[in-house]
């Protein structure tokens, strides 16, 4: 992305426990520190659910990425609690049944086709960015 006026804010689902939400949270990192350092926000779905002022101004302020690892869709509904929009919604279920070969496994470390899974999510995620336009450099992580 080149610079521009625009941050995006990447809400990842926190998932503990589960494959999808590891899945989810690691595609999050991928995409905020790897392919898009400059123009992305990493904002923890804990802090909108706690309330946190800081992260709920960030997510009000600016379009968001949210990532659900499942049905539930905790990270796109606590977005728009927070009085923000999803740019972008990505259900790591719906990416995986294009990926069947990508079985993700594991919980506080991946399998190899769980980080190659997350992958493929940051890098579409990436493409969307790259569609939408622009972003401003900015700091990762809220």
């Amino acid at each position: 992305m080149e610079p521009s006026q625009k941050t995006v804010v990447v809400v990842p689902c926190s998932g503990i426990g589960k494959p999808f939400g590891t899945v989810s949270r690691e595609a999050a990192y991928e995409l905020c520190e790897q392919l898009r350092p400059d123009g992305t926000r990493l904002v923890a779905l804990a802090k909108l659910v706690l309330g946190d002022a800081a992260s709920r101004a960030l997510v009000a302020q600016h379009p968001a990425v949210t990532i659900d690892g499942c049905k539930q869709m905790c990270a796109s509904k606590m977005v728009k609690q927070s009085g923000g929009t999803a740019a972008q919604t990505i259900s790591v279920p719906d990416v995986f049944r294009r990926h069947k070969d990508l079985k993700p496994e594991g919980i506080a470390e991946l399998n190899e086709a769980g980080r190659k899974l997350a992958r493929v999510l940051a890098e579409e995620v990436a493409a969307g960015l790259d569609d939408a336009g622009p972003a401003t450099p900015g700091a990762n992580h809220v």
